[in-house]
């Protein structure tokens, strides 16, 4: 018959195993001291190049852009806020900022024309215009950024992705998988049709009206009934112009 160990001997087993889990804190512990350190070393020497390369970051948009990337990657974000170290240094809390209101006119201003759907690169060029005296030139990186910061506004602002796409959009309407689907078939042309919509995507006919009228009531489609053809487009200014609208062949 196999003895069980006795009370000196669990007090053995015991004492042991504190042991190790004290061992194994000391080591976390030194492990997250060395890390913290190494971090440390990082932002200063990151702190130093802001200094070194501070107009650089300030003029140049790809340079600003990996300027970013670098801060990342050790933990430090520029734009949490308009004051301390990085906003007197570079600026750049101050300049994201004029870049959101400036964001938020344009969406507002092109609201009734794109239903709160407006293609980032279409954005970036108005931004571009409304902002051509600035001394600093504005990157889609730059819009990207600015944009980000305008989610604490809670009135829908963010960048969705589209086909091949990048939209922004600045109303909280939600877009499901069929709207989406239309969205990215009307890229080619800037318009659908319900019979294309029916071929292309192999939807019923209920389908795709309801899908079309769905985004014609959110805004984001306008009805185009002049052509001969007796076909209905349906234009979606958020993938087109209005040159395109405008110059459509309506024979």
């Amino acid at each position: 018959m196999k003895r069980r160990p006795g009370i000196g001997g669990l007090q053995t087993a015991a004492a042991t195993r504190g042991q190790y889990r004290l061992v194994g804190e000391n080591v976390a512990k030194l492990r997250t001291d060395l890390l913290k350190e190494q971090l440390a070393t990082f932002r200063s020497h990151l702190e130093e190049f802001a200094r070194n390369h501070k107009n650089d970051i300030r003029k140049n948009p790809t340079f600003r852009a990996q300027f970013h990337e670098m801060c990342a990657k050790v933990g430090v974000d520029p734009l949490a806020s308009n004051k301390g170290f990085w906003a007197e240094l570079l600026g750049i809390g101050d300049f994201y900022y004029e870049l959101g209101v400036q964001i938020v006119e344009i969406c507002l201003a092109t609201r009734p024309h794109n239903g709160g759907l407006i293609s980032l690169q279409e954005l970036c060029s108005l931004l571009g215009q409304k902002r051509k005296n600035a001394r600093e030139p504005v990157s889609e990186d730059d819009c990207l950024r600015a944009i980000s910061k305008l989610k604490v506004l809670g009135s829908g602002y963010e960048v969705i992705s589209i086909g091949k796409k990048k939209l922004v959009r600045s109303v909280p309407t939600e877009l499901n998988k069929d709207h989406n689907e239309i969205l990215e078939l009307a890229q080619g042309q800037g318009f659908v049709t319900v019979e294309e919509v029916e071929r292309r995507l192999s939807w019923s006919s209920g389908r795709a009206i309801d899908a079309l009228d769905t985004l014609l009531e959110e805004g984001l489609a306008m009805i185009d009934d002049g052509h001969k053809d007796g076909k209905r487009r349906y234009w979606f200014p958020c993938v087109s112009s209005f040159s395109s609208i405008a110059g459509a062949d309506t024979a």
